[in-house]
């Protein structure tokens, strides 16, 4: 199944500045599994110590938030778009 996956600007620096890379998996953790292989450093700063989403790291697939999803186990078909997108904080 490829994926692609929009990298933020601030994680580019794994993926030697592309903003769009292509991964392997069914679900969001193989993708995430599939990141980490060819640019590894990267799923550290989407997943915690515990191996779960990052509570500062929003990730959809297609349109969909994961977090109202499977999570890690969200399906990610043949062609799907996997966003990253970091909280952005302010006031």
């Amino acid at each position: 199944m490829s994926i692609s996956v929009r990298i933020p600007t601030i994680l580019r620096t794994y993926t030697g500045g592309v903003a769009e890379v292509s991964a392997e998996g069914a679900t969001l953790a193989e993708v995430i599994g599939d990141l980490e292989k060819n640019h590894p450093g990267i799923a550290a700063r989407v997943l915690d110590d515990a191996g779960k989403l990052r509570r500062f790291v929003n990730v959809y697939v297609n349109d969909d938030d994961v977090r109202f999803e499977q999570g890690l186990e969200t399906p990610t078909p043949d062609g799907a778009g996997v966003s990253i997108i970091p909280a952005v904080a302010g006031g």
